[in-house]
């Protein structure tokens, strides 16, 4: 499946090869964005609500460390080490191949955003397959990487967010009472 995917993504476009490169990174930016947004939306909200999407962060960190652990205890090359002629450049050698970093992050930021914004889920969650797949697109993950990654950042970042969200309220409820105008 990989070397189809990769074999169909070098006969493409060159634009489409700028646009999958920059959209592997771009949609993690976006995901940074759509928090933002997210913040401004539960401001004046429930404590809980704006909680949730401060731990959300929070909580993707964590699902990302927990993947770095898990990249140092596989050790899977990266695909794109094989000789196989791909869009992007390959990652340096120690730069492990399973699970995809970039989808743990992009999963796990869709999953938390869910917990904080029911109504992006429509977005949110084609946003993140979109990264998963740039990612084999690319040439740098095989299949197996992105889903593993997308499984770890969907059930671990909510857990870890879930978790947080009952210390960080009583911080937001502090901070909303001392930043209210008196």
């Amino acid at each position: 499946m990989y070397q189809d995917i990769v074999g169909f993504a070098v006969g493409t476009p060159e634009w489409l090869h700028t646009l999958a490169e920059v959209g592997t990174d771009g949609g993690l930016f976006l995901f940074a964005a759509l928090f933002a947004v997210a913040a401004l939306r539960a401001w004046r909200g429930p404590a809980r609500d704006l909680a949730l999407v401060v731990a959300g962060p929070v909580g993707i960190t964590l699902a990302y460390l927990v993947s770095e652990v898990v990249k140092v205890f596989v050790r899977e090359e990266r695909p794109c080490r094989g000789g196989v002629a791909t869009i992007a450049a390959c990652p340096p050698s120690a730069d492990w191949s399973f699970p995809s970093n970039h989808t743990v992050i992009a999963a796990g930021a869709a999953a938390t955003l869910v917990l904080a914004w029911r109504g992006l889920a429509w977005l949110v969650f084609p946003l993140a397959a979109l990264v998963a797949f740039s990612r084999v697109f690319i040439g740098v993950h095989y299949p197996h990487d992105v889903v593993a990654g997308f499984l770890l950042g969907v059930g671990l970042a909510p857990l870890f967010t879930l978790l947080l969200v009952g210390a960080v309220t009583p911080a937001v409820r502090l901070a909303r009472t001392r930043l209210s105008p008196r």
